[in-house]
């Protein structure tokens, strides 16, 4: 085992987060229970904020950033889990109160490790990632709330991101109509060859509207919030629900309550990160029966962990397509 290994590793400089390649041992890891061995991990919004210092996501210093890992332990000090067993990791405070995925080693809770599901590589688990791990249980909350099998036409907002291009996929393998709502006009191709029937210019729905306007969306999923969100659920059927799970265009919800209390119309918050196991694996079972292997191909692109600076920027930047996986081993 080499005795050294390159990390990004973010720190504090003139009270400003900083991240830099930076090289690691393995008595600085955490003292936790498995040590594992990264072979991928990939690239989410939260990682560019992270990185770029535009968001301060790590709450302590210094930090490992990378919120989703793949990879194998070497060693275990828990009965669940031995030498040998291929893992992944999403999510559970990575980057954030936890060292994470971008280093070739690290030290994991037990119960943060998922098994990689036998119907994906390594590759394939992180090109889904905590995004499209989040899209599934998007899918899931609506699937769960009952809008899906009454048909109609659904909204994926941010749609050429990771969330909103693995949503389109999602919806369109159960065939129905997804309109995707994007600024860059240039991937209308590669959204309808993910699924899309429709595409909508993001422009339509940033500025503020009206608080109920005409009916166009059975529901949806919105990685945008903000205007975005509040113009979508103005939009929605009765009975109608949308499921939230980012921020992207802000935090803020400058909305009424006039599409809830008079359409009946459910905002379906969503978390990725302390998301308990039980709903992982539902939601990684959705992903595993669903998602379509070639159009999972389609919308992934590998890039070495020495490229994340560039990357890092063009994610919160809105430049990158789908999802980006980071070769780490």
């Amino acid at each position: 085992m080499t005795s050294t290994f390159p990390a990004m590793v973010i720190s504090a400089e003139d009270g400003q987060h900083k991240a830099a390649i930076t090289e690691l041992s393995l008595a600085d890891l955490p003292d936790n229970e498995v040590l594992v061995e990264i072979s991928h991990s990939s690239l989410n919004y939260k990682d560019g904020l992270a990185i770029t210092g535009k968001g301060r996501i790590a709450r302590r210093l210094p930090m490992v950033a990378g919120i989703d890992l793949a990879g194998v332990v070497v060693s275990s000090r828990s009965p669940d889990w031995q030498a040998g067993d291929p893992v992944i990791v999403n999510g559970w405070g990575l980057s954030e109160t936890e060292w994470g995925a971008y280093s070739r080693f690290q030290r994991v809770k037990p119960q943060h490790l998922t098994r990689l599901p036998s119907g994906f590589s390594p590759v394939e688990a992180m090109a889904i990632g905590t995004a499209g791990y989040t899209a599934a249980l998007c899918i899931l909350a609506l699937e769960d709330h009952g809008v899906l099998g009454r048909g109609g036409a659904f909204l994926v907002t941010g749609a050429a991101g990771g969330v909103g291009t693995v949503a389109i996929a999602l919806l369109a393998a159960r065939g129905l109509q997804v309109t995707a709502s994007t600024g860059r006009p240039s991937e209308e191709g590669f959204l309808r060859g993910l699924g899309a029937t429709a595409i909508l210019d993001r422009n339509t729905l940033s500025e503020p509207g009206k608080m109920l306007q005409a009916e166009c969306w059975s529901g949806g999923v919105d990685s945008v919030g903000s205007h975005t969100l509040v113009n979508a659920l103005a939009q929605t059927v009765y009975g109608g629900a949308f499921a939230a799970c980012g921020l992207a265009g802000g935090a803020d919800l400058p909305g009424s309550v006039m599409p809830h209390i008079l359409r009946s119309v459910a905002l379906l918050g969503v978390d990725s990160v302390m998301c308990p196991q039980e709903l992982r694996s539902r939601a990684w079972s959705l992903l595993e029966r669903d998602l379509d292997r070639a159009k999972l191909a389609q919308l992934t692109t590998v890039a070495p962990m020495e490229a994340l600076p560039e990357l890092a920027n063009d994610i919160v930047t809105g430049k990158i397509r789908g999802r980006t996986v980071i070769q780490i081993g």
